[in-house]
């Protein structure tokens, strides 16, 4: 059986054939297709020996580019489908417009229903041909979406003028109006697979986080460092540039599971209005590359990749460097000094991650401790997630106090257990119910649930912590 590589070679191979077919028989007028004669009406030349100027877009372009069109063909510009079957998408423009085998003709617009925000969509032209005219000079651009299954893996626009230099004019332009009213600008992100896993196919929209500050609970001054690095460099953006100072930073975040760092990030994100953020984080993070080179065209953005320490696994693991991490360590490179890009990591094994990642100037260039909450951010937490229970002071006080070691997930499970316990006996919550609670969490049944919400009670090599009290 041949392999998925050996399969999408055939297929270009076979294009590559049928497009030296085709241009072998350029010269005879016959082999131009119905649609060869209707753009070659609107071009106002013959199109035979035209050169076709294309551009590759990634899959989540696609919506921008069809806006992009849009705008620039005004109300005057046509569209028009293709018909021909399945055949059409086999075809480069050129092939379309000129055939020995498939009289190819306008038809029915082919569409796909895309995202452009949360709860919104739009119908976007997944296969057709924009007539308009720029600058007084006539374009035709075929508009295409990806289809993996005949081997195209990517967007795309194939443009035809009268001349190249009309031709990149165009293509200018629409990369232009691209990037101006792109619908992914100010968003909040993710990237998912296409369906053969191949490439970046679609994003995902987010809601954007509404995370106070109140309810961010760390040592004191650790909040406003992270915001200082990440919102208020950004901020200040015009002013660092002014004096020659980089805007393009990183921050790690690190610490035990449950202690706060993917709250941090929620409240990084609700602080962030308008700016582009990009949420990777595990199989998502091998789209770093693209993530990288949205946040450059949409800057100001933040991309944020969750537990980066995955990687650093990988190859300890494996026993060698992984092509994840290198595109990981790329894309920090990649972007210049003065790209209003942030990237935030959070990772629960520092001593995993790999040192090229955390420790190489212009990589990462704050790393900031999220530590275990000490005794009065125990009660802090306590107090947070027991907000409107009728829970009296010493109650609180004497959980934070037992709890010692514990995280903040443990802390929002024991009061949820504490209501239900109630609810299951149809009663108002008391102080007895979150001392019961603290009991059933705290005993030795409970040690692996204490592990599932990050208690540290045991050291990541199986041996006891020193200083854990039960």
């Amino acid at each position: 059986m041949s392999t998925e590589a050996e399969q999408t070679a055939f297929i270009e191979t076979f294009r590559e054939f049928l497009n030296d077919v085709v241009f072998a028989q350029r010269g005879n007028k016959s082999t131009r297709t119905p649609l060869g004669d209707l753009i070659a009406g609107h071009l106002g030349t013959a199109i035979e020996t035209l050169p076709l100027v294309s551009d590759a877009l990634d899959p989540h372009r696609l919506v921008d580019s069809d806006m992009a069109l849009e705008a620039i063909g005004g109300p005057d510009a046509t569209l028009v489908g293709v018909t021909g079957g399945q055949q059409r998408f086999n075809e480069d423009f050129p092939q379309l417009l000129a055939s020995p085998h498939v009289a190819f003709d306008q038809g029915p617009v082919d569409y796909i229903t895309a995202d452009i925000g949360p709860r919104e969509q739009r119908q976007v032209v997944a296969f057709g041909v924009r007539l308009f005219h720029l600058n007084g000079e006539p374009v035709a651009v075929l508009q295409r979406a990806p289809r993996p299954e005949f081997g195209r893996q990517f967007a795309g626009l194939e443009v035809l003028a009268r001349t190249p230099e009309a031709s990149g004019a165009a293509l200018a332009s629409i990369r232009r109006l691209m990037v101006e009213r792109s619908v992914l600008r100010g968003q909040v992100l993710s990237f998912t697979g296409d369906e053969y896993g191949r490439t970046a196919g679609a994003v995902t929209f987010l809601d954007r986080p509404g995370v106070p500050a109140a309810d961010v609970v760390l040592p004191v001054g650790t909040l406003e460092r992270i915001v200082g690095h990440v919102i208020d460099v950004g901020r200040l953006g015009q002013r660092l540039r002014s004096s020659h100072q980089h805007l393009k930073r990183g921050v790690l975040l690190y610490g035990p599971p449950g202690t706060g760092k993917t709250l941090t990030v929620r409240h990084l994100l609700g602080r962030s209005d308008g700016v582009t953020c990009v949420l990777l984080s595990g199989n998502s993070i091998r789209f770093i590359t693209e993530a990288a080179e949205l946040a450059r065209a949409m800057q100001p953005a933040i991309v944020v990749l969750e537990d980066v320490d995955l990687i650093a696994a990988e190859r300890e693991t494996y026993g060698g460097p992984q092509p994840l991490l290198f595109a990981v360590l790329d894309a920090l490179d990649g972007l210049d000094g003065d790209a209003d890009v942030a990237f935030v990591l959070t990772t629960n094994r520092a001593d995993l991650l790999e040192p090229a990642l955390a420790q190489r100037p212009g990589r990462v260039d704050l790393a900031v401790e999220i530590p275990l909450p000490n005794h009065d951010a125990r009660r802090r937490l306590f107090a947070l997630y027991g907000t409107g229970l009728p829970f009296s002071a010493a109650a609180v006080e004497r959980a934070a106090d037992r709890a010692e070691g514990m995280t903040g997930s443990f802390a929002k499970e024991l009061v949820r257990r504490a209501v239900l316990r109630a609810a299951q006996e149809d009663r108002v919550v008391v102080d007895a119910d979150l001392d019961t609670a603290l009991d059933e969490l705290l005993s030795p049944d409970a040690r692996l649930t204490r592990g599932l919400l990050g208690s540290p009670e045991f050291a990541p090599d199986g041996s006891r912590e020193p200083g854990h009290r039960a």
